[in-house]
């Protein structure tokens, strides 16, 4: 299962930029705009990627080529109606997930109705954390269960089958703690390190999500 996404982040506000940030920070290639030309030269110096443009423009979206970005982040609440735009832009050409900021529980339901799947408060989650739990989505089954570290299902990859859990070491190399193995309908809690991984079984492991991040670039 390939668990690599991209990224676009709409508007370099204080959210925009947290969320972006964190995001690069953990190797995760991101493109970046903003309409203001001095903001996206300020953001420069700290994203790769940056672009001056207006994404509320069915061809600047085109050739944006955010038609190949799986999750988008339209940070722009102070711009109702430009994050209405780029809401509908967005899921108009099949962008997979489409995250808004709001500002009030008004624009909450305005920007949930023409298709954001998910519309965050800044008050309520930062866009560090939204970064963070981006980095483990990827991940079957991901929970949160503190502000740094997650318990997620993984699966198990190619070169694992035929080795022991002694013998792949998960806790040196990656920093995770396997807690269970499902293999079909079967939950095993109490894991013999000696047993050899088997094609199809997951693994459900606790880990930062720093280090998951690290994982699914490898």
């Amino acid at each position: 299962m390939s668990i690599n996404k991209t990224y676009a982040v709409f508007g370099l506000g204080r959210y925009g930029m947290a969320v972006s940030r964190e995001l690069v920070n953990n190797g995760i290639e991101v493109l970046a705009v903003d309409s203001n030309e001095a903001v996206v030269n300020s953001a420069a110096t700290e994203l790769p990627i940056c672009r001056c443009a207006d994404v509320t423009d069915p061809e600047v979206i085109r050739q944006l080529g955010i038609s190949n970005i799986d999750v988008v982040i339209v940070a722009m609440a102070n711009n109702l109606e430009a994050s209405v735009l780029a809401v509908t832009l967005c899921k108009d050409i099949g962008v997979k997930r489409v995250i808004a900021k709001c500002g009030s529980e008004m624009q909450k339901k305005i920007l949930s109705r023409v298709g954001a799947d998910e519309v965050v408060f800044p008050e309520n989650e930062s866009g560090t954390r939204l970064a963070k739990n981006l980095l483990s989505s990827g991940f079957i089954d991901a929970v949160t269960l503190s502000r740094d570290f997650a318990m997620t299902e993984i699966d198990v990859r190619e070169d694992w089958i035929g080795k022991s859990l002694l013998e792949l070491n998960l806790r040196k190399r990656f920093s995770m703690n396997v807690v269970a193995l499902r293999r079909g309908e079967r939950l095993n809690v109490n894991i013999d390190p000696e047993d050899k991984i088997k094609s199809g079984d997951k693994l459900i492991v606790i880990a930062s999500t720093a280090k998951l991040a690290t994982f699914r670039r490898k």
